[in-house]
């Protein structure tokens, strides 16, 4: 099954995941510590909030793709919607502690010491991280999974955070405060990331607009059927293991029910077929009296 499949790849993403997260942020904690950096630290634990996210999103697989139940009967789809709006509120709570911190090392005037440990580990971060996000992109992009595009975009964060750290290393000897201002930069990218996947996930959660490139598909399959029927007030609802589509659509005043309940099947087991969407397709008599409702 399809579902079975995502769940899969979520993962494999997910574990590979936080094995080299977990690792990195033993290494940049170290660097971190021994350099006195708050910034190499931050970014240690930005890495350490991947594997986190990580958990969440094999959890959040696994429990989306349970099938409908009673109290559920769209199916547990949207749980992966909750799984990323998580992430996203984690994130954004690691940029605001460092932003804070940031703030504070420029006022208490501390210095760090970067030595040859912290450019290795930094090197070795942005590789591996940016890495990682590519897989999560391909997971994410194969699967059509939202988490683990949103995971993706967390690793690719701490990539750039990596990069902020590793200029500031070469730098630093010539400004005591660049580790403080670096502090802050990276708690900035971070919650930028936090906002792009908050933001979105509310998009979802909300409701979305009907593609006009998914209109336009669906007036081809009722072309197709050489009947006008003048398919309009259309709406979606996104479940994320599977989608369906409400619209109206126009008929003689001369069929009987039967011809109509007919065609319009048709055209709602096409859109199935063609588009993987279940529709509910409501009829209206061609001239309607003025005044009913529907008649937009």
């Amino acid at each position: 099954m399809k579902t079975e499949s995502n769940f899969n790849g979520a993962q494999k993403e997910g574990v590979v995941s936080i094995i080299v997260n977990t690792l990195l942020f033993v290494l940049k904690y170290w660097a971190g510590v021994v350099s006195g950096s708050l910034a190499l630290i931050a970014d240690a634990w930005h890495t350490l909030s991947d594997s986190l996210s990580s958990i969440f999103v094999i959890v959040g697989a696994r429990y989306s793709q349970k099938p409908a139940d009673k109290k559920h009967p769209f199916g547990h789809g949207r749980t992966e919607l909750i799984t990323t709006l998580t992430i996203g509120i984690m994130l954004l709570l690691v940029a605001i502690y460092f932003g804070i911190e940031g703030f504070e090392r420029l006022k208490s005037h501390q210095p760090a010491h970067y030595g040859m440990l912290a450019i290795i580990a930094t090197v070795v971060s942005i590789l591996l991280k940016e890495g990682l996000a590519q897989y999560a992109f391909f997971i994410g992009k194969k699967t059509g999974m939202k988490s683990v595009q949103a995971d993706g975009w967390h690793h690719r964060s701490d990539a750039l955070s990596s990069v902020i750290v590793i200029v500031g290393i070469f730098v630093s000897r010539y400004f005591w405060w660049i580790d403080g201002i670096l502090g802050i930069l990276v708690a900035i990218l971070i919650a930028y990331s936090a906002y792009k996947i908050i933001s979105d996930t509310f998009s979802s959660i909300i409701g979305e607009e009907v593609p006009a490139t998914l209109i336009d598909e669906i007036n081809d399959i009722i072309a197709s059927k050489g009947i006008r029927m003048e398919p309009h007030h259309f709406h979606i609802h996104n479940y994320i293991t599977h989608k369906e589509l409400t619209f109206h659509v126009r008929l003689p005043n001369s069929w009987t029910i039967e011809q109509a309940h007919k065609v319009v099947s048709e055209v709602e087991v096409e859109i199935l077929k063609r588009l993987n969407i279940d529709a509910t397709i409501h009829m209206e008599p061609e001239n309607l009296t003025p005044g009913c409702k529907h008649s937009d």
